[in-house]
Formats: C-alpha cells, sequence, structure tokens
C-alpha cells in the first residue's frame, strides 16, 4: 500500500546541506490518493509532481524545513474509501506524519474526514473540489487548498453571463461532486433571471449520454431565448462530443462547461467560441511562481503543468509556509497559524478562510481558440476572477 519517497539525496548533498541538518529528524508528509483503478489517477499523479515540485520550490532546493529534510510518504486509496481511511489512519497511527494531503475523488475523501478529527492531525484537501468537505460533516482539522465547487460554478455562472433569457439544463455525475456542482451553479444563478429547466445526474463511467440528451433536447427545446446545456463531468466518456455529434444547434442549443486537463482538451476543437471557466491554464496566471513551474515543468517532463500540477504545488507551498511560520509544530499551533494565512501559488494569492479553512482564490474566464499548430484547443483567457467577485458560501463555523 505505500512507498516513501524522501525528497533529500544528490541535489540536497550537491548544495552543501550540513551534516547537523541532515541528522535532524525528518518532517514527514502523507501523499494518500488513488493511483490505480480510475481514470481519475491521471489528476493524483498530477497532483503528486506538483506537490514534489512546490516542496522544491519552496525550500530553494534544499528539500529542508528548519532544518528538517521532507520525508513524502506515498500512500495509493485505490479510490476505495475503506482503503483511504485505513491509510490515512496508518499514516496517522503508524508512520507518525506531521500532518496529510489527498485526496482525488471526492466521494472518497469525504470518508477520510472523521479520521483526522480522531487523530487530531491535519488533513490538507487536494485536489478533490465537493463543497460538503469544508461543510458540516467536515471539522476543525481539514484545511482544502483545492478550488470548490461553488467556485467553479460562480465563475462558470459569470462566464455565461446570464440574464432572463437564459435556459440552462444540467449535466453531471451522481456523487458528491456532480451534486454539489449543480447545487452551487443554481445558487450562482439565483437572482439573475436565468433558469434551470432540468437536471440530469449519470453515474460515473457513463459512456451513453443519448438518453439524457434527449431528455435535455426536449426540456430545452421550445423555449425563446438563449439555450445552454452545462455540463460538469470529472470523468472521461467525452460528454461534451457527443452531445455535440447529436446536433443541439437545430434547436438552437449551445454546449458550455469548465476547463479540463490537457489530455482533455483536443476535444475543445469541436466547440471553437465556447466560453466558461476554468481553475488553471498554464499559460493564463502571470507571476513568478507560475513561471518557475512552467519553465521547470516543462524541462524535466516537454509538457506544460497541468491542472492538477498547480494544485499540487500550491498545497506545498502552503505546507512549507505554515511549517516556516509557526512557532511550533504541534496540531494546535498548526491551525492557529494557518486560519487566515495567505500564500504565493502558481495561480497567485491563495488565503486559507478562518471560518471553514477553505482556499479564496481566483479562477480563469475563458474563450476556446483553435490553433492547428497546437494539439489541444486553446482556452484563451478572457480574465481572471477574482475571490472578492464570487460569494462562496461558508461551509461551516470552526
Amino acid at each position: 500500500m505505500k512507498s516513501v519517497f524522501t525528497l533529500v539525496g544528490a541535489l540536497a548533498f550537491g548544495l552543501g546541506v550540513t551534516g547537523a541538518a541532515q541528522a535532524q529528524d525528518p518532517v514527514k508528509i502523507a501523499l494518500i490518493h488513488g493511483m490505480s483503478g480510475s481514470a481519475l489517477e491521471a489528476f493524483s499523479k498530477q497532483s503528486q509532481t506538483g506537490f514534489e515540485l512546490g516542496i522544491e520550490y519552496a525550500t530553494g532546493g534544499t528539500n529542508e524545513i528548519n532544518g528538517h529534510p521532507v520525508e513524502i510518504i506515498h500512500k495509493d486509496t485505490q479510490f476505495k474509501p475503506d482503503m483511504a481511511r485505513a491509510a490515512l489512519e496508518e499514516a496517522y497511527g503508524d508512520d507518525e506524519v506531521l500532518l496529510a494531503v489527498g485526496a482525488t475523488s471526492s466521494g472518497v475523501t469525504l470518508s477520510m474526514l472523521p479520521i483526522a478529527e480522531e487523530y487530531e492531525k491535519i488533513l490538507i484537501v487536494e485536489p478533490a473540489v465537493a463543497d460538503g468537505l469544508t461543510g458540516e460533516d467536515s471539522n476543525r482539522y481539514i484545511f482544502k487548498t483545492s478550488r470548490n465547487s461553488s467556485m467553479d460554478m460562480q465563475a462558470q455562472a459569470l462566464a455565461l453571463a446570464p440574464d432572463e433569457d437564459l435556459y440552462v439544463a444540467t449535466l453531471a455525475e451522481d456523487y458528491a461532486f456532480g451534486r454539489d456542482g449543480i447545487t452551487a451553479f443554481k445558487s450562482a444563478l439565483d437572482g439573475t433571471g436565468a433558469t434551470v429547466v432540468t437536471e440530469e445526474y449519470i453515474p460515473q463511467g457513463t459512456t451513453d449520454f443519448t438518453a439524457s440528451a434527449e431528455r435535455m433536447f426536449n426540456a430545452l427545446k421550445d423555449h425563446e431565448g438563449r439555450k445552454v446545456i452545462m455540463i460538469y463531468v470529472a470523468g472521461g466518456g467525452d460528454p461534451m462530443g457527443k452531445i455535440q455529434a447529436m446536433q443541439p444547434e437545430r434547436y438552437g442549443i449551445e454546449i458550455s462547461t469548465g476547463g479540463h486537463i490537457l489530455p482533455v482538451l483536443p476535444t475543445y476543437k469541436r466547440v471553437p467560441g465556447m466560453e466558461g471557466a476554468i481553475y488553471y491554464y498554464y499559460e493564463a496566471p502571470q507571476n513568478e511562481v507560475n513561471d518557475w513551474l512552467v519553465d521547470t515543468h516543462m524541462e524535466r517532463f516537454e509538457t506544460p503543468p497541468d491542472f492538477f500540477t498547480a494544485g499540487g504545488m500550491s498545497a506545498a507551498l502552503a505546507v512549507v509556509k505554515a511549517l516556516e511560520t509557526a512557532e511550533e509544530w504541534d496540531t494546535e499551533t498548526l491551525i492557529e497559524t494557518m486560519e487566515g494565512m495567505s500564500w504565493e501559488t502558481p495561480k497567485g494569492t491563495m488565503t486559507f478562510r478562518p471560518e471553514d479553512h477553505q482556499a479564496l482564490q481566483s479562477m480563469y474566464h475563458f474563450k476556446i481558440r483553435v490553433d492547428e499548430d497546437v494539439d489541444w484547443a486553446i482556452p484563451e483567457l478572457v480574465r481572471e476572477i477574482k475571490p472578492e467577485e464570487m460569494e462562496i458560501p461558508i461551509g461551516r463555523e470552526n
């Protein structure tokens, strides 16, 4: 179930880390993600790569915090709640990690929240998205660097410029991510005059969207005004492409969806001009941290950093900032240090909201541009949507 990757070694020795510093006890951090058993494992791999790069960047290449080498312990949830709970218990108990970071699936991550409370140790949620992760079922030991469903949907609603002439049908996966997302989307539209005419929920792993699409077409086609199918699906199956192939334009219906990882963006070439909101695209943020991430990732992997690479790096930068700032490394001092803490990330400044420990952050309004010399469709930046433009509900009071 576990393997250990210690971020010390040739790089640290080459930078002249002293023997005294190496003799310090390591600071142990568990990365708990699904690495097998789901199409979402690509998200996990990006997140872990980003976390390792973030530790390197934040420590200036020494991979030490206050003289303590960073030891990362990897654990695989296999995208199963029982495995995730066992992995986190093992990390807190047997491995004696200071804190943990994970996981990938929102449903799996929800099952981990009580373990953090039981062991009274911090769990930083990255990259799972659902609002409920900082909601009523959460607890004071949970901090969340990933964006949440409300950010996705507030930004998506702003990108759609809703008014009384907008009619929307929604398509989402039937689990915490999808349900929370559509709830947040409807909340974002509240008061704009726009109308959600129907909601379709599909099982994870769905590949045939014919029945759902026909129901959405029928619900939309007779309305006067702008008609949109809004897709909020994290997994595969290519719902956008398959629904587009059914020619929704026959009824004056357009498709809108949020951005996605680079391997999926080639499918967006079928919808040039489509507007939506994205969490991260490597060309959107303009700051020193993102410049380093893009340059380093291109140099080492010959590809740009993706969605969850930036997220993993943001989590690592939060960890280092907290540990460098806290007077002691006990849980209570770390919680006090992290509540309200701001730090720099590839997306710019993030801040842990004291009330529920959600990291407030920017999103990006994009418009799809097709360039035949680029393998994927380009989510070209329209504008940055700042945190203060989004009314993100407080999930719980700590």
